[in-house]
């Protein structure tokens, strides 16, 4: 029954991101040691780092904002005001937010967010510390949202936290943006719009002379509940912990005027107390764990159909999870690109067609239960617009699909998945000038396992994946490409319910971010024992 008692541990916590269930199918044992790392965990271990390759920065001149400073010990957010650099102008090459943080003692990682202005730049969740402190940093290119800058705003950010006699963790976090001037390699967007109203009716009002519009969502299942970990749930009859009325395929949805615009299919996130095991996770998080990244709609097909500058109504929902269950966070900002030459452009949504949502999960009791699932959805959507260089008209087609395999044997002792997500979206263009293409190509993968001995001995083994391609075409001729991988695989065991210094907690964590096209090429391993750094390799 180890998932319904750890379970317990954690349920008053709100916002707890401390992943803790498992999956996959490894035996029961001692992750392996690395030469020349400590024999086992330790009281203090190496500072949280990511593959991730660092935002590069223009060689213009810089000027320096601090945008919060803080320390969180509850759920009070920060409030704060921005004012605009001095020094920098008001148009700028490019925009650097970093978010140095840190925190000692113990901890459980926590989620979190900062605005500016109502717009989410940052989704970000935290490390689990040492008791002897560790310090870490983010870095995102947050230029997109240059209008925002542009301006005095207030500011809010909240990294909800619990600080008590056992939970001595105050996380103390320092935001900065740092501004560059120039031009930016692509335009950014003229406007950054956040929707108005309650979350179960917000509305949207766009200029009148908006020629592309994108949203994006911010979209995180989270709270400690089941819908942190949606891609393990079942539904009945199969008897498991987590339950859902459909099982786990989960498609986050965009609606204009209860019209379907945009469908996208979840990345699933593994927080830094993620699968029953933060030994994982100490110096390497899982992907996009600190840098949450939006779900990206291309809504111009509705532009004709927004720019009649009246508000609409505008909702994102997610598919699959039961009615009345909380977890999941949804924020959402609208990127606006303006006709400079046109006060108002006309159009219309030409074409709108979806697939039914197939979604079926087969359920095999036995020694070793089993739910395969599979999944998916299409959708098409098409529109025009007169703008001041023509009619254009975009198309937008987006086709995702799920697979898993999940298995578990009765009490949950052992747990394993194997899952892969797809999303495959093209996006095309027409009319004044070549015709473009662009093709989006992503897979999320996720396949491990952990497994709880009859000595109390948890081990879990994981590996998880998130690649893209990228393909633009102008005219018949590819102009740009890009592939990225990034890839982690971690295994680690300790002893439940001993005190710290008699878990014999060991572990092993690498992970391999490789980008290359186009643009160039990087690439770069990083290995971990015992909390120990013990391979940055770099290939480019």
């Amino acid at each position: 029954m180890r998932r319904r008692i750890v379970m317990s541990m954690f349920a008053g916590a709100a916002l707890l991101a401390s992943t803790l269930f498992g999956t996959g199918a490894a035996a029961a044992g001692t992750a392996p040691r690395s030469a020349g790392a400590p024999a086992e965990f330790g009281t203090d271990w190496h500072d949280p780092v990511t593959a991730v390759p660092p935002v590069t920065r223009p060689h213009t001149k810089s000027c320096q904002v601090t945008l919060a400073e803080n320390q969180f010990r509850d759920f009070t957010p920060y409030r704060g005001a921005y004012t605009p650099p001095r020094g920098c102008g008001d148009r700028w090459s490019k925009v650097v937010l970093r978010l140095d943080g840190e925190v000692k003692g113990r901890q459980f990682d926590r989620l979190g967010y900062l605005h500016v202005g109502g717009a989410e730049i940052l989704r970000t969740s935290t490390p689990e510390p040492s008791p002897d402190g560790i310090e870490w940093h983010v870095e995102k290119d947050v230029t997109r949202y240059s209008d925002v800058f542009r301006g005095p705003q207030d500011v809010e950010m909240l990294i909800g936290n619990v600080v008590d006699d056992t939970y001595t963790g105050v996380i103390d976090v320092k935001v900065t943006l740092t501004f560059y001037r120039g031009r930016p390699d692509a335009p950014a967007p003229d406007r950054v719009l956040t929707l108005d109203g309650a979350p179960d009716a917000t509305t949207l009002t766009t200029p009148r002379n908006s020629e592309r519009i994108v949203a994006e969502v911010y979209a995180t299942g989270s709270g400690g509940g089941c819908e942190e970990f949606w891609y393990l749930t079942v539904a009945d009859p199969a008897a498991y912990s987590c339950k859902a009325d459909h099982g786990p395929y989960r498609e986050v949805q965009i609606k204009v005027d209860g019209r379907l615009a945009g469908i996208a299919a979840p990345f699933p996130h593994v927080w830094t107390g993620g699968w029953s095991n933060p030994f994982l996770w100490y110096v390497l998080p899982a992907p996009r764990a600190f840098d949450v990244r939006p779900v990206e709609y291309d809504l111009t097909p509705f532009a004709g159909l927004l720019n009649d500058g009246r508000p609409h109504r505008v909702e994102v929902s997610v598919v699959g999870v039961p009615a009345g269950r909380s977890g999941w966070s949804t924020p959402v900002n609208v990127l606006v690109w303006q006709d400079a030459h046109r006060a108002h452009v006309t159009g219309a949504l030409t074409r709108s067609e979806a697939t039914d949502v197939a979604d079926s999960s087969v359920y095999t009791p036995g020694a070793e239960n089993r739910v395969d699932t599979e999944a998916g959805h299409r959708l098409t959507v098409s529109g025009y617009l007169n703008t001041s260089h023509g009619r254009v008209t975009t198309t937008v087609t987006r086709a995702l699909a799920n697979t898993s395999s999940h298995r578990w044997t009765d009490g949950e002792n052992t747990d394993g998945l194997d899952a892969a997500w797809t999303d495959d979206e093209t996006v095309a263009v027409a009319g004044a000038g070549p015709a473009r293409t662009t093709h989006t190509h992503r897979t999320y993968t996720m396949n491990g396992a952990t497994t709880l001995g009859t000595d109390d001995r948890l081990r879990t083994v994981l590996t998880l994946g998130d690649r893209a391609t990228l393909v633009r075409h102008e005219g018949g001729r590819r102009t740009a490409w890009s592939r990225l991988d990034d890839t982690y695989s971690g295994d680690a065991a300790y002893t439940l319910g001993v005190p710290r210094d008699q878990r014999h907690a060991v572990g092993t964590s690498s992970e391999r971010y490789r980008v290359d096209g186009s643009a160039g090429c990087y690439d770069r391993t990083l290995s971990t024992a015992q909390g120990a750094l013990t391979e940055d390799r770099r290939r480019c």
